[in-house]
């Protein structure tokens, strides 16, 4: 069987749709838990640890010392934006925490549907 017929009874049998709605709610599900963490979750975090703005924090590998982040970058300086790391791997842990409550639901609907 050729290449072109095996993606053509894989299109047919409704896998690339079912692909294609996954990626896109993925998509879409990212952005929302993005929000989430950066608009929701972690300024009032910031603020129990006295006013801190995830969004600021760096470290400046360079020897010039800059005002603000913004500063640094615009002058192509070295840093290490480890609020941005935080941020994303607060987005990762809340994805992964969903998708394994969603696999594990359908597990147990898979179990309960063969016993």
């Amino acid at each position: 069987m050729s290449v072109v017929q095996e993606f053509r009874q894989f299109a047919i049998k409704g896998n690339m749709i079912d692909m294609a709605v996954g990626i896109v709610i993925g998509a879409a599900f990212g952005k929302v838990v993005d929000s989430l963490v950066k608009d929701i979750i972690l300024p009032p975090v910031g603020l129990l640890l006295g006013g801190v703005d995830f969004r600021q924090l760096h470290l400046n590998l360079g020897t010039v010392t800059y005002e603000s982040l913004e500063a640094a970058q615009s002058a192509g300086a070295p840093l290490l934006k480890y609020g941005a790391f935080f941020s994303t791997l607060l987005d990762f842990l809340i994805v992964a925490w969903a998708i394994f409550i969603v696999v594990k639901a359908m597990n147990r609907a898979r179990s309960a549907g063969t016993s």
